[in-house]
């Protein structure tokens, strides 16, 4: 296997938001990028992925699997599309992939397509039919085109490294898109049908949202000795642990319920009753399914807010450990997560150390 795959990610999307390049906007609860990235590893197609970007230091304070490569990008898309090129004829590819980062909703199975159709053919390129009737202008006569001979193309698009270089190297104006290159010099392309979700983001109205809706979610649960102390799904040290059915985690015990109350679908006892099956189950398990239900449903979290009530252990200075394992149950960005610890000026039984409470808000959106 001798695939790579090139992500051009170094625009500045002023068409899209004043403040932050499209690429790293939150979409289906990771950044646009992130999904490019993810999918391209996911399907064990490629040697390495190289993302072109003018902003690496953003890239610096994410985890980034081994096999993706950072490198700065240029100007322009055809700029930034050559560097990738001269950076990869080093590691001689056999055929190379190249992507828009503002096309997050392709999917493993194009990716599939484009490389079995790469073995007898130079360039493979998606495409799909307008749906609309489009006009052409000359000069002063306007005229319909056939919208079965236009031709909407699409990334990636897959290529012969040595043909694509060769071609890349030698133009002088800058293009829109690698296929134009073959195009021009009546180079023979093969068109596949791409996928009509797989739209290129350039406005942040293409960001297609519905309702928002908002879950509450709480529990409370009993401190006991000599008994492991489980919050967020990260194992705290405390001379005390909660009591409960399973491990009594209070924070995911009240995502959950936040979860399910925010999609309309009753509460945690109706899918993890108090039955010997659950008995001592690790709260993370009782959180995938719900996680996995409310993505598998096209929502997408806004924000996680979370009130832990308790007088000891301390929240500050746990925070972060317990943070950043939601975020891994969750598949969540921690930026989107915050959690608060509230005391209750040592009244009842949490005030007397006996007793841990939780209470969560999340916001989740449907897209379409």
């Amino acid at each position: 296997m001798n695939n790579y795959f090139v992500i051009l990610a170094a625009g500045k999307s002023k068409r899209f938001h004043k403040k932050i390049p499209k690429q790293f906007y939150n979409y289906k609860n990771k950044e646009i990028i992130d999904h490019s990235i993810e999918k391209s590893l996911n399907s064990k197609l490629f040697k390495n992925i190289l993302v072109v970007t003018n902003n690496i230091k953003h890239f610096k304070k994410k985890k980034i699997h081994n096999s993706v490569k950072i490198i700065k990008g240029g100007k322009e898309r055809s700029d930034s599309s050559l560097i990738a090129l001269k950076y990869l004829k080093k590691y001689k590819p056999n055929n190379i992939l190249i992507h828009d980062a503002a096309r997050p909703d392709f999917t493993i199975k194009l990716l599939k397509q484009l490389l079995n159709h790469l073995k007898k053919n130079i360039a493979v390129i998606p495409y799909i039919n307008s749906k609309d009737t489009i006009k052409y202008k000359v000069k002063n006569e306007l005229f319909n085109l056939n919208r079965e001979n236009t031709y909407l193309t699409q990334t990636p698009q897959a290529f012969k490294f040595k043909k694509l270089y060769e071609l890349a190297i030698n133009e002088k104006n800058k293009i829109t898109d690698e296929a134009t290159l073959f195009i021009n010099k009546n180079r023979k392309i093969k068109f596949i049908k791409g996928e009509n979700t797989n739209n290129k983001i350039t406005f942040k109205s293409d960001v297609k949202l519905n309702k928002t809706f908002f879950g509450i979610g709480f529990d409370i649960h009993k401190l006991v000795k000599n008994k492991k102390l489980y919050l967020g799904g990260a194992k705290i040290p405390f001379h005390s642990g909660l009591k409960g059915h399973s491990d009594g985690d209070v924070i995911l015990h009240s995502i959950i319920d936040a979860i399910l109350g925010a999609m309309r679908n009753k509460d945690i006892g109706s899918f993890f009753p108090n039955t010997k099956k659950y008995k001592n189950i690790r709260s993370p398990k009782i959180l995938k399914p719900v996680i996995e239900s409310l993505y598998k449903s096209n929502f997408s979290i806004n924000n996680l807010d979370i009130n832990l009530i308790c007088e000891q252990p301390k929240v500050s200075k746990y925070r972060d450990h317990i943070i950043n394992s939601i975020s891994k149950l969750m598949m969540l960005k921690k930026d989107l997560i915050n959690l608060k610890g509230k005391t209750v000026e040592k009244l009842g039984l949490i005030g007397k150390e006996k007793a841990i409470a939780c209470e969560v808000i999340i916001s989740i959106t449907k897209y379409d």
